[in-house]
């Protein structure tokens, strides 16, 4: 139509493109979707040289040749970086260029509050854009087991041996009068974590490791599970405890930055990261002490509303506008 102006373009660079199992590409797909009213949006694995109003880059340190190519292309458009884990506590303390890209961007984004005592001072707009997941709650729990679900690849930052030998300590029977059963979902990413998991399975009865599925069956097990166990000991902000909050499924966390930051400093059920004992302790007291399980529920119930979608929406939104004013001025 004659007299209409196009939309500008943004264009989205993340290391995996949406339709990979990844959590960067599942942000990248969604914020495109939510900035399609504003913007035409192109999302690619490096920056593609074509005209764009901004940039936004999901993970500072693998995006950082897009974010200096950008930058030296165009010193004066806005660049969005939003910050991972491995970006905010791996990269950063030890990569010259993962600091280098924080100095080019205009505008920072990180996935939880803790994140932003981990920032070196920048001159760049930080803002906490915290993911979100629908809800979807299941009341069809397994009634001959007590089930514990781990949800996650395996790999080092995961720390999947901690689970395997916590499920080693696990009694036959827990004080409730039913056997546990640690459910592991998750591909191996490395071989000697596939080792390390057949072994487990073998040897352990409570163990089970149900290797790569797609995420709405990881959804249900989440669901359908007692409570969700997140070993990890390093995480930007793990998606997969936002899923457990929105099916309304207490947690059982590391005590690490990124799970601070998304369950709070006063949630009760975080373990010290690495320790199998103390992890084992900790499922073995929300198995047998119904109140202090109750406790856990009703922390994460209290956060549940913040992780809606139409809250990470108006989120993304807003770090749009802004990123187009700013572009125009």
């Amino acid at each position: 139509m004659a007299g209409v102006r196009p939309l500008p373009c943004i264009e989205i660079v993340t290391p995996s493109l949406p339709g990979s199992d990844n959590g960067n590409a599942h942000t990248a797909g969604l914020w495109a979707h939510w900035l399609a009213p504003m913007a035409q949006v192109r999302i690619t694995t490096a920056w593609s040289g074509d005209p764009a109003a901004a940039l936004i880059a999901l993970h500072a340190w693998r995006s950082a040749p897009s974010i200096e190519r950008f930058h030296a292309a165009h010193p004066g458009r806005p660049l969005a970086i939003v910050l991972t884990g491995t970006d905010l506590y791996r990269d950063l303390p030890r990569e010259a260029g993962a600091l280098q890209a924080l100095r080019r961007a205009s505008h920072l984004v990180v996935l939880q509050a803790k994140a932003l005592q981990s920032l070196p001072p920048l001159a760049a707009h930080v803002r906490v854009i915290e993911p979100s997941a629908r809800r979807l709650v299941r009341q069809d729990q397994a009634r001959r087991h007590f089930d514990f679900v781990a949800v996650g690849h395996l790999r080092d930052e995961k720390d999947p041996q901690v689970l395997m030998d916590a499920a080693r300590l696990l009694p036959e029977t827990l004080a409730n009068g039913l056997p546990p059963r640690v459910l592991h979902v998750g591909a191996a990413l490395q071989p000697h974590w596939q080792r390390a998991a057949e072994i487990a399975q073998r040897e352990l009865p409570h163990y089970h490791w149900l290797g790569a599925v797609p995420h709405h069956t990881a959804r249900r097990w989440m669901a359908r599970a007692r409570a969700l166990v997140h070993m990890s000991r390093m995480e930007g902000g793990a998606h997969v405890v936002i899923e457990a909050i929105r099916s309304l499924v207490p947690v059982l966390a590391s005590r690490i930055d990124g799970n601070v930051g998304l369950l709070g400093s006063a949630y009760e059920g975080y373990f010290p990261p690495g320790d199998a004992q103390a992890l084992a302790r900790l499922m073995q007291r929300f198995a047998a002490e119904p109140a202090f399980a109750r406790t856990l529920a009703a922390q994460c119930a209290l956060r549940e509303p913040r992780f809606a979608p139409a809250v990470e929406q108006a989120a993304v939104r807003a770090l749009g506008r802004d990123l187009l004013t700013s572009s125009i001025s």
